[in-house]
């Protein structure tokens, strides 16, 4: 047997080894730890305490200190210590300086404020975010910092604009919690957006005095007049379709439309993102570096593809304002000046460490994109795609090919390596698969970047001498043919596969074990594969609740063979609609509550629901022959002892509820609240008051609601 020191050292020296090999690519590794880190601070049960932040700061102090003195083998560790702690702080640090007040009751009265946002609804009524809100016996101090609310009334008195100040009486609410214990967590995403109230109107809203300075204002009306202008000149989908991918207008996109580039997997091409922005600061640096090299002598005296990414960078800056500083124009807008500097620098413009710095400037100054289909989609995208044409240009396969094949083998390559790194992510947060994505974007993305975008740039530039008709016409031929795919390959029989949530630990895995076959370089990358195989076989073993109850407590849904029932076909759209999708279901409320019913009861837990009129009785009657009685309204006579109640007093505090089987076995069934599964947040207050009633003999353990999403156990 070998001495002791000996297997020391020859571990210590294959360690060193195995750091050497990956010289050059650790910088790559800085953006997953800082995510990390990021992921960390938005998984956890409870909200750091001071003292918590004061460990953290000074372990993170200690490991700066002590980089300069480690060896050569403890230091990448220390930095990736060091990287998931500043990400962590990154998170936790800005959530605290976007705190604002919330709403914490409904409301109903005069809302005043300036006009910062306007966009439309999921019921497609215009919607206003305000700022520098009144509202009536609000002290500044309870005041949200902005309300957005939609406009259902007819706006005959004004039109809405950017820095105008108006009032309108609407209904508000705090932000709604997730629709399901571990859904899609509202309150976080507006606590960010530092929305402390939504609502809607049904009253014409009217100017409340002089408009306010607004920076965005001019921006605002150049979008609407370039918006109103290509639907004119382009009637019908084509003009819509042109003023969502220039201006980000999609007022004029129809449903049916929406639905047929989703189930082409082309409504990517209706965002304005990294696609649009790589397209047409593209179009633009290699035309403006084309236009240089014809001037005789201009190759030879000035840089001329410096001077070309630098008009690229300002036309992507003109592309930003022009969609109203969106969020994901603004990823995209970073990312590309990212690979302009770098052309700049006389850098490689495409690499892996453009989109490395790219994802860290984005964490850094806004942490809270990394859990949203956007930022995830973008970056698994652009990774996947560096580091295959990075393999391609190694093994120099397509040198010798004819200029159109490389052409055609390059877009079916994209799409199919885009495709394959963005299906997780898109079947996890959108429950859906486009089995034909592929075919559809093959045949629509050429025409957008061939056709559609360089005739876009052309328009502009012709426009102040009025010769865009031609530009317009061939741009509406490359929409028309992209609405005619995303129509037919929708329309084919099985074209969406519907999916069903995958557990919160599948996706991180996957996106781990994938990068970590992209970055990781030597014998051990093969590694990667079985955190991606434990991620899929998470998501293939997990069950979705057996009941699921709204925080209206007016609908629930029971699992049975056929899918979920629901308890009424109308009602609770919302919920009911997310509740389908999360099953991997049809998104059909009436159909779903058309199949047959079944009882609410469960593993031996009798459970009735009471609504309608005559309610209180109703209560009565149910909680005397049942275990667990569901109402949709406040209880507020004396506390029914045969039984546990869920009142509306029960879930204002515990958010949406979901019954499951429990873990722990023996025929006990787990009670788990939205807010629960939330956490104790900054965003997530109503569970600090959270003290639910217990019922004797049957409550046999009672846990906070921050401890796993965990309730309680009945037995």
């Amino acid at each position: 047997m070998r001495p002791l020191s000996s297997l020391a050292i020859s571990m210590a020296r294959t360690g060193v080894d195995v750091i050497d090999g990956q010289r050059g690519r650790l910088f790559l590794w800085l953006p997953v730890g800082f995510g990390t880190g990021i992921g960390s601070y938005f998984a956890l049960p409870l909200e750091p305490g001071p003292i918590i932040w004061i460990g953290i700061a000074l372990m993170a102090l200690a490991l700066l200190i002590s980089l300069t003195r480690l060896p050569p083998l403890l230091a990448p560790p220390a930095v990736a210590a060091l990287v998931i702690l500043m990400g962590f702080g990154a998170a936790g640090l800005r959530a605290h300086l976007v705190a604002a007040p919330v709403l914490g009751f409904r409301y109903y009265g005069p809302v005043e404020g300036r006009v910062i946002r306007i966009d439309r609804s999921a019921s497609d009524a215009r919607r206003l975010t305000l700022d520098r809100v009144v509202l009536t016996d609000f002290s500044l101090e309870r005041t949200p910092a902005r309300v957005r609310v939609s406009l259902h009334a007819a706006q005959e008195f004004i039109t809405p604009e950017p820095g105008m100040r108006l009032a309108v009486t609407a209904h508000l609410s705090p932000p709604p919690g997730p629709a399901e214990p571990g859904g899609f967590d509202f309150k976080r995403m507006a606590w960010f957006d530092r929305l402390g109230a939504v609502g809607y109107s049904r009253s014409p809203a009217l100017r409340a005095g002089a408009a306010e300075p607004y920076a965005l204002l001019g921006v605002h009306r150049l979008r609407q007049t370039m918006s109103d202008a290509l639907q004119t000149r382009l009637p019908g989908q084509r003009g819509a379709f042109a003023a969502a991918i220039l201006t980000g207008d999609r007022t004029g996109i129809s449903p049916a439309t929406s639905e047929a580039l989703r189930g082409a997997n082309l409504s990517h091409l209706l965002a304005i993102s990294g696609l649009h922005m790589g397209l047409l600061t593209g179009v633009v640096f290699y035309a403006l570096r084309l236009v240089l090299a014809l001037i005789p002598g201009a190759a030879l005296k000035y840089p001329i593809k410096k001077i070309a990414a630098m008009g690229a960078l300002m036309a992507g800056g003109f592309y930003l304002a022009l969609s109203g500083f969106n969020v994901a124009t603004e990823r995209a807008f970073t990312m590309i000046s990212v690979m302009f500097i770098a052309v700049l620098l006389d850098r490689r413009a495409i690499s892996l460490r453009t989109v490395a710095i790219a994802a860290l400037i984005i964490l850094a100054f806004q942490p809270e994109v990394l859990p949203e289909p956007g930022f995830q989609m973008s970056f698994a995208a652009t990774t996947a795609l560096v580091a295959v044409f990075s393999i391609l240009r190694r093994m120099r396969l397509m040198v010798r090919w004819p200029p159109a094949a490389r052409v055609i083998v390059s877009v079916v390559i994209s799409s199919a390596v885009a495709g394959i790194a963005t299906a997780p992510v898109a079947a996890a947060h959108f429950n859906r698969i486009a089995d034909y994505g592929l075919l559809a974007n093959v045949l629509a993305v050429p025409l957008m970047g061939a056709v559609v975008i360089p005739a876009a740039v052309f328009a502009l530039l012709l426009l102040p001498i009025g010769a865009e008709g031609v530009a317009l016409w061939a741009m509406g031929q490359g929409i028309g043919w992209i609405l005619g795919v995303a129509g037919t390959v929708s329309s084919w029989q099985g074209a969406v596969t519907h999916i069903a949530s995958p557990p919160g630990a599948s996706l991180p895995l996957i996106a781990f074990g994938g990068l970590f076959v992209i970055l990781w370089r030597g014998r051990w990358q093969g590694i990667g594969i079985a955190p991606v195989a434990l991620g899929f076989m998470l998501w293939a073993m997990a069950e979705r609740p057996a009941l699921l109850i709204a925080d209206d407590g007016s609908l629930t849904g029971r699992m049975t063979a056929q899918g979920r029932w629901l308890s009424k076909d109308k009602g609770s759209g919302f919920a009911a609609g997310v509740w389908l999708e999360n099953d991997g279901d049809l998104p059909d409320q009436a159909r779903a509550a058309a199949r047959p019913p079944v009882p609410l009861d469960l593993g031996g837990l009798r459970i009735r629901q009471v609504t309608g009129r005559g309610w209180q009785e109703a209560a009565r009657a149910a909680c005397a022959e049942a275990d667990l009685v569901i109402l949709n309204q406040l209880w507020e006579e004396a506390p029914l002892t045969d039984c546990l109640l869920i009142d509306l007093g029960f879930l204002c505090k515990s958010g949406s509820l979901a019954l499951s089987a429990s873990s722990a076995g023996g025929g006990a069934l787990r009670l788990t609240s939205a807010y629960g599964a939330s956490g104790l947040r900054l965003w997530n207050t109503p569970a600090l008051r959270w003290d639910p009633p217990r019922r004797a003999g049957e409550v046999k353990e009672k846990l906070p609601p921050y401890v796993m999403g965990t309730v309680f156990n009945i037995r």
